[in-house]
């Protein structure tokens, strides 16, 4: 029985990375990679040659069916993402889901855990996180006043990225959304596990400010605490 790994990659620091990943990678027939100029330098960093071959969420059937027909003939092919675990904000659910339906139970999916930008906020967000509602990439047009006003009536915290050049935009449009709300403190990520690492906390507009001054670059992890219950009399 083929097997088709889901493996975890450095979200940065390319000293990330498991015993087992690592293995794998070198095993298997063919690495499917969302981005393989990123991939091709991590398996130049630790010596791999296994194959590559681009798939991501535009991938024509063409290239899809050329999978599955691989995992038919029994070859074991590992799926990474531009970094972290896939499935994930990323296309790698979208295969899954297609190996499932169309060949159930012939093929076995495995995951490889490993980093996580998602999870690797959690462990430093400083916030109650026994239970925390994630949302992803904000819309980029429409819905986005709709997906800010969900963030502020949440009583979890609320997770989601965003990318360098919406990050202001979108910490305004929450500032407004949140206005009077019970909302004390919210965290956000720049470049976890990279060289210009750094978490802001606090006030919503006092982390804008933060921001404005300093060097935007690299993807961000934002979380807001939830709503604090209502002590007034």
């Amino acid at each position: 029985m083929a097997i088709l790994y889901i493996i975890a990659t450095p979200i940065g620091n390319l000293e990330d990375f498991t015993f087992r990943g690592l293995r794998i990678l070198k095993e298997v027939y063919l690495i499917l990679a969302e981005d393989t100029r990123k991939t091709r330098k991590l398996l130049s960093y630790y010596n791999i040659s296994t194959p590559l071959l681009n798939y991501h969420q535009h991938s024509k059937l063409k290239k899809v069916n050329y999978i599955l027909n691989l995992l038919k003939e029994g070859r074991d092919l590992a799926l990474v993402s531009e970094a972290g675990t896939p499935g994930i904000s990323d296309p790698g659910n979208k295969l899954v889901k297609q190996v499932v339906e169309s060949l159930g139970n012939k093929v076995k999916i495995s995951p490889v855990p490993g980093p996580s930008a998602l999870i690797a906020a959690v462990s430093i967000a400083g916030v109650p996180m026994d239970k925390f509602l994630f949302l992803g990439f904000p819309p980029s047009k429409r819905k986005r006043k709709k997906f800010f006003e969900k963030i502020t009536h949440s009583e979890y915290p609320v997770i989601f990225y965003e990318s360098p050049h919406r990050l202001l935009k979108s910490l305004k449009e929450l500032s407004l959304a949140i206005g009077n709300k019970r909302i004390t403190k919210i965290v956000v990520c720049k470049e976890l596990t990279k060289k210009f690492e750094k978490i802001y906390r606090g006030d919503i507009q006092k982390v804008i400010k933060e921001i404005e001054q300093d060097l935007i670059k690299g993807e961000y992890v934002i979380i807001t605490q939830g709503l604090k219950p209502d002590v007034s009399p």
